[in-house]
This record gives C-alpha cells, sequence and structure tokens, in this order.
C-alpha cells in the first residue's frame, strides 16, 4: 500500500499546539508533551500507511483515530490523509461539530 502525505489544517495544527503547551505548563516540564507529540507522530504516520485504520463516523468523510485520551479526526483521499482536528475525549462533545456515532 503507498503512503500517503499528512496534510494537517491550521486548526488541527493549533490544537495540537495547545495541548503539548497545556501538557508543558500543567507538568512544569515539556517531557509529557514531548512523549504525547510522539505518539500523535507514530499514530498519524500510521495513517499514512493504513488510512482506514481509524473508526469512521456518522460522516461519511471523516475517520477517527484515538491516541491516549485524544481523537485525531481525518479526511482520506486519494494522494492525501487530512487531518481536521485533535480533540481531548474528555471534553463536552456538545462543543464539537464532530458526530462521534
Amino acid at each position: 500500500m503507498a503512503k500517503r502525505k499528512i496534510v494537517w489544517t491550521n486548526s488541527a495544527k493549533l490544537e495540537l499546539k495547545e495541548i503539548l503547551i497545556y501538557w508543558a505548563n500543567k507538568t512544569k516540564s515539556k517531557t509529557y508533551s514531548k512523549k504525547l507529540n510522539d505518539l500523535f507522530t507514530e499514530a498519524v504516520d500510521l495513517l499514512s500507511l493504513h488510512p482506514k485504520i481509524g473508526r469512521t463516523t456518522n460522516d461519511k468523510n471523516s475517520s477517527i483515530s484515538i491516541v491516549r485520551n485524544y481523537l485525531i479526526f481525518y479526511e482520506i483521499n486519494a494522494k492525501e490523509i487530512i487531518i481536521l482536528s485533535i480533540w481531548d475525549a474528555r471534553r463536552d462533545e456538545k462543543q464539537t461539530d464532530f458526530d462521534y456515532s
């Protein structure tokens, strides 16, 4: 299977940055943030090779990959995996436009 290019939306990049900053501030160390970033990177790299590995949603165009307590929402097209959002699953789902079903 051919590896697909990963494209991050601006909002997904911002969400990732906010998550990593949050944990760096909360733990007073960058260690956990780096570990979490590595987990996100590994998950996204796996998606580039196996895009259908994630869970489908009611939105037929998007899927979810789970990394710890985080949901990575993405779309698949012929050449790319588009990372739409990274959402903390512990947050209230009413605050997002994505359908978890």
